[in-house]
Order: C-alpha cells, then sequence, then structure tokens
C-alpha cells in the first residue's frame, strides 16, 4: 500500500498550487486534501476557537476534497481528528511565495500548517515557490502564469527522501523554498533574519480620514548559509525547523537576572 499524505496549504483548496503538488505526490502516496476553502496566507499558527468550522465535501479536477472555512490549522486538525486519515506526514503547499526568514515563517500560514502538524504527532514538510512579481501573491490562486514543472519535481523527490529515511529527530518541519528558476541544487540552509524591508505608506480615504498600508520591499540578499541567500543563488533552500523555540544560549545569563 502506498503511504497516505495529508495536503493542505494556506492559499485556499482551489489554488493551482496544492493541486500541483497533489499531482506530484498522486504516484507515490494515498494523497488525501484537506484545505481552507478560501485565501488564508499569513495567518500564521492562528486557530478557529470562538467559531464553528464548517467543511464541505467538494470536487476539484475530478479529485474529492475537504473545503474547511477556517486557517490551514484548522484543516490539519480536521484532518488528523475529525476525519481520522492518519497520515504518515503533512505536506503543505505549494504556496504561491517565498516564506523565508524567522520574519516570514512566523506569520506564514503554508509554514503555520506544517508546524501545527508537527504539534499534533505528525511531521511536516511545507513547500513555497518564489514569485518574481510579489503581486502574484495577491492575484487569484486558481491561476498564476508560472510553471510548476520544477517545483513539482522538487515536491516528489524531497517526499520520497523523506519517505524513505524519516525525519531527522530533531526536526519537525522541512521548509522548503524553490527559485522561480531552478540553477543550482539542494542547499541546507538557517533562516535569515529578515524578508522584508518593513514600511507603512499612510493615505487618506474620500473623506479625508487616515488609513495604512502595511508594505515594503524584499531584502536585496542575505548572509552566506542563510534561506534568502540560497534563493538568491537559484538553489532550493532546505530548512530543518524546530518546535522548540527555547534560546538555551540564553540559560545562564537569564538565571543570573533572575536568580
Amino acid at each position: 500500500m502506498k503511504p497516505s499524505i495529508l495536503l493542505t496549504n494556506d492559499d485556499g483548496v482551489s489554488s493551482i498550487g496544492l493541486w500541483a503538488a497533489y499531482d506530484a505526490l498522486k504516484p507515490i502516496a494515498d494523497v488525501t486534501v484537506v484545505a481552507p476553502a478560501s485565501q488564508q496566507s499569513a495567518v500564521g499558527r492562528s486557530i478557529s476557537i470562538f467559531e464553528p468550522l464548517r467543511v464541505t465535501q467538494v470536487t476539484m479536477n475530478g479529485i474529492k476534497a475537504w473545503a474547511v472555512a477556517g486557517k490551514p490549522t484548522d484543516a490539519v486538525i480536521i484532518g488528523l481528528y475529525s476525519l481520522n486519515l492518519k497520515p504518515v506526514m503533512v505536506v503543505s503547499g505549494i504556496n504561491i511565495g517565498e516564506n523565508l526568514s524567522t520574519e516570514s515563517i512566523m506569520t506564514s500560514g503554508t509554514v503555520g500548517a506544517a508546524l501545527e502538524a508537527s504539534n499534533q504527532g505528525t511531521k511536516g514538510i511545507a513547500f513555497s515557490l518564489q514569485v518574481e512579481d510579489q503581486g502574484d501573491k495577491f492575484d487569484d490562486p486558481r491561476y498564476h502564469g508560472h510553471s510548476f514543472d520544477s517545483a513539482k519535481k522538487v515536491v516528489r523527490d524531497v517526499v520520497e527522501r523523506v519517505l524513505k529515511n524519516g525525519f531527522s529527530p530533531d526536526t519537525d518541519v522541512i521548509n522548503v523554498n524553490i527559485p522561480s528558476t531552478v540553477k543550482g541544487g539542494y542547499e541546507v540552509t538557517r533562516l535569515a533574519h529578515k524578508l522584508f524591508h518593513t514600511g507603512v505608506e499612510k493615505r487618506l480615504d474620500p473623506r479625508g480620514r487616515p488609513y495604512f498600508w502595511i508594505n515594503g520591499p524584499l531584502v536585496e540578499d542575505a548572509e552566506e548559509d542563510t534561506d534568502v541567500h540560497a534563493i538568491r543563488k537559484g538553489n532550493v533552500s532546505i530548512t530543518p525547523i524546530t518546535l522548540d523555540c527555547t534560546s538555551y544560549k540564553a540559560f545562564a545569563k537569564t538565571k543570573d537576572l533572575f536568580g
């Protein structure tokens, strides 16, 4: 029997990136799609605890899937505990847009879904595809001008390797970022600090009242061995991530401060 995989994302159940991942995984796994019913980018690991969740079985591209009217984390929890899927891993993506640096993975719904899966006992892999035009992240995710052919090859190869060899005991999530044009191979990386030069733009509405847009261009590059630098070179960035956010290096000084 093929291993079972729960496939989710944060761009929504109709996203072309989600179904590109499905195409890549179907030959090697029994794949069940459980994904948000609508666009849920940048919600991180937020979870719906103040409202009920509606779950609808839908047919996309001739395949039955589950659309969850909630967050990516909700979709994972529904798949694990309500649909009782018992997958060997959770795959999240392919996200339209890169998820690089500590700044990005803390807000990414794509990575958030994989982290939630691991928190619930099933480790995950998050896949994201770089876009040259940042506006592509905000377009209809059912359509995307960039080819997913290279990304699908990466998804299948990475998942096959992990299925064969397993996750490292010290890894909860593998964060994979694929350049828009793959020029090199895999590069195991650490998280860069920043992905954006954060800014805020103030505007006035028709009544003269102010409102604000959080914006900012991408950072040009980052240090060697970081995920941002790897993508800028055209390499596929692979970053092992742990749920444990404890700063062990700070123990001694923190004990001095509070001891």
